[in-house]
């Protein structure tokens, strides 16, 4: 199972999903960007799942909108 950190914007749904090798990663690396965050509309959610492709199918709401690239 591969663990996903998603940024998902409320209002705009754009989002930003980071793949990570375990859950604790995905946890860890969730917290960080939850203490960094300046907008209130920014989710930020860990899922796991066998695939990507998995979750667009069962939790397409962060899936709707524009993908924002990541560095």
């Amino acid at each position: 199972m591969q663990s996903f950190v998603i940024e998902f914007n409320r209002h705009t749904r754009e989002r930003t999903v980071h793949a990570m090798a375990t859950p604790r990663e995905a946890i860890e690396y969730r917290l960080r960007l939850e203490q960094n965050r300046e907008d209130s509309n920014i989710e930020i959610v860990v899922l796991t799942s066998a695939s990507l492709e998995t979750l667009e199918r069962t939790h397409s709401r962060y899936f709707t909108g524009k993908e924002r690239l990541t560095a």
